[in-house]
């Protein structure tokens, strides 16, 4: 099958870009790495009467540490952060989550800011970033507006963007020294998206913890007051107070009733732990 048939148009700056948008009113797509949007042409699933293609707008290719966090346009590509050619202020996490992401040659298209905009619960970004308490940037001929990555995102391929805005930064904050990673995921095959993902940023000296189960059916599970899972207090022996029987009931809170999904679930956010603490 091919795309239906549909305008083309490559603008040269951020402004003509949103215009073209707005002028829109709603039937246009924007094209970036084309890693989601290819397929869905394809197939018919979306069948916009205009492609934008942003690819060659420099103001969305920024990636800089400033303000205690760091800042990455929306056209950075996976690959950008898993080689180390955009700044760092996660201290490998976020190198370590691009690198698994899909195979090299979609990491080496697909970007930042497509993957938050398609808004896929399966994801890597998602729930990475929604554990490392990023924040997203969107841009209309209106301004701009930011809010939580796990605010963004409102459902199974759903986002807060609307009409005639994308998104033009993610907001990552420096990772404390003290604060421990771990990011695992489950997939059937390497290569796909994950079945099951857990993503924990843990600072026992603060007492704090950000815990993300994602990969479910809805928005990822974001707990910031993590206490329960670790017996009510986050110290230097998380590992062991790791309570699964809490995130067992997280998951059947969230509608989760299948329990060998849970069990899943629950499994891979306990390698996380496992992995922060390694």
């Amino acid at each position: 099958m091919k795309p239906a048939p549909f305008a083309y148009e490559r603008p040269r700056d951020l402004t003509a870009a949103l215009s073209m948008l707005e002028a829109g009113s709603g039937s246009a797509k924007i094209i970036a790495g084309g890693q989601s949007l290819g397929p869905m042409l394809n197939l018919r699933l979306v069948q916009p009467e205009l492609i934008v293609d942003i690819s060659g707008l420099a103001e969305l290719k920024r990636a800089e540490i400033s303000g205690g966090e760091l800042v990455l346009g929306a056209l950075v590509t996976h690959a950008d952060i898993e080689d180390g050619r955009a700044a760092d202020a996660t201290r490998g996490a976020m190198r370590g989550v691009a690198a698994n992401i899909a195979y090299r040659a979609v990491r080496n298209r697909g970007t930042i800011g497509g993957s938050l905009s398609h808004a896929d619960p399966a994801a890597d970004w998602i729930s990475a970033l929604a554990a490392l308490g990023a924040r997203v940037t969107l841009r209309s001929l209106a301004g701009a507006r930011t809010m939580p990555v796990e605010t963004f995102v409102v459902g199974a391929l759903e986002s807060a963007l609307h009409t005639g805005e994308i998104v033009e930064a993610v907001h990552v904050p420096v990772r404390s020294a003290s604060a421990h990673w771990g990011y695992a995921k489950s997939c059937r095959k390497t290569g796909e998206f994950a079945h099951a993902i857990g993503a924990v940023l843990i600072d026992a000296a603060a007492a704090s913890a950000r815990i993300v189960i994602g990969a479910i059916d809805t928005t990822p599970i974001v707990v910031t007051d993590a206490a329960e899972l670790f017996g009510g207090r986050i110290a230097a022996d998380y590992k062991q107070r790791f309570d699964s029987r809490v995130a067992d009931a997280l998951l059947a809170k969230a509608g989760i009733d299948d329990a060998a999904q849970r069990h899943i679930h629950a499994s891979v956010l306990k390698r996380a732990v496992q992995e922060a603490a390694a």
